[in-house]
């Protein structure tokens, strides 16, 4: 009878491990964002979910509870840390402060990854999977000259940035829409020491809607006449145009972004942006989860693609008003691409 018992006791434990120990088999990934409002996160979040559903990984995710928020994203490194994970994938809300987070992490042996935000220095994470930024910059400049054609000699052009802090992403989208316009930019890490006099200015947006209008409601005031508007985001370009249909000068001005977000491809079908650069947050994240899973089973962490130092996941330039030498996909197509 006690050996029964004890059999009995040993099958009841048996049963009762088994869930934790399938649980444990499962490498554990995290993935922390900026916020958990903003659709390009959501669509990451997504991506990462997706992928680590059909590849067996146990997925954590954190956000900051404001784009800003290091705070919470140090917080969340330090509760992956504790759980063993085998890897971070993490959009920088400070790509400075977090380091030293990031550093704790890497001595532990986690692989981590930076999503669309390189870190400062680049090299404190393992790899950067981004949008070629640059990139994207030079395609909407390409096509704003080829659009203008000879009078692009005689633009009026108004810079539509992020902020003061010359953050990359900022940087690489405004050197890059000046380069493929044809525009000397000086400095290609600098913005506003280019000397070209078809710069009409520079002002900041915060990446917004509200932003964007009033910036651009400022060079206007410089000068009225501007008739090519470069724009960090696609919510900066609606709300510039909202500054230029007040003005009546929405049917003469060529209003180009950086998003691939549906409302801005939505806009370019509805002629508010004359083009804007995809990018693509699902792919960005869905090839964190798989880098981590290699890299938990085989050691080996991810390169970068050739020529670049970081892993480029993707820009498509999307307009109707398609121009030779410049490859393009109407907006059509873009809404089965885009995001949020």
């Amino acid at each position: 009878m006690k050996m029964k018992s004890g059999l009995l006791a040993l099958a009841m434990s048996a049963a009762i491990a088994t869930p934790f120990a399938t649980a444990a088999d499962k490498p554990v990934v995290g993935l922390i964002t900026k916020t958990n409002t903003n659709p390009f996160f959501v669509k990451m979040r997504e991506g990462a979910q997706e992928k680590a559903d059909a590849m067996g990984v146990d997925l954590r995710t954190f956000s900051g509870k404001f784009d800003g928020d290091n705070q919470s994203q140090v917080q969340a490194i330090e509760n992956l840390i504790a759980s063993g994970a085998k890897g971070i994938l993490i959009a920088p809300s400070d790509p400075v402060a977090i380091v030293p987070a990031i550093d704790r992490a890497r001595k532990e042996g986690l692989l981590v990854i930076a999503l669309d935000t390189p870190l400062s220095p680049a090299d404190a994470a393992d790899a950067t999977f981004a949008t070629d930024n640059y990139k994207a910059g030079v395609l909407i400049g390409q096509w704003a000259a080829k659009t203008l054609g000879d009078d692009a000699a005689n633009a009026k052009i108004a810079m539509l940035d992020l902020n003061s802090s010359m953050i990359t992403v900022d940087v690489a989208r405004d050197q890059g829409f000046l380069e493929g316009f044809g525009i000397d930019v000086k400095d290609p890490n600098k913005i506003g020491d280019e000397s070209d006099a078809r710069i009409v200015g520079h002002d900041v947006t915060s990446g917004a809607e509200e932003g964007g209008r009033r910036a651009m409601e400022n060079l206007l005031q410089k000068d009225p006449g501007i008739n090519v508007v470069y724009t960090i985001n696609e919510p900066a370009a609606a709300g510039a145009y909202e500054a230029l249909k007040a003005a009546g000068r929405q049917d003469d001005v060529l209003i180009v972004s950086v998003d691939g977000g549906c409302p801005g491809v939505e806009n370019v079908r509805d002629g508010v942006i004359g083009a804007t650069s995809m990018q693509f947050p699902l792919r960005m994240a869905s090839m964190g989860v798989e880098a981590v899973l290699e890299y938990a089973k085989t050691g080996a962490k991810p390169s970068a693609t050739e020529g670049l130092d970081f892993v480029n996941t993707g820009v498509e330039l999307i307009t109707d008003a398609p121009q030779d030498g410049v490859k393009s996909t109407s907006s059509k197509d873009g809404l089965g691409m885009c995001w949020g």
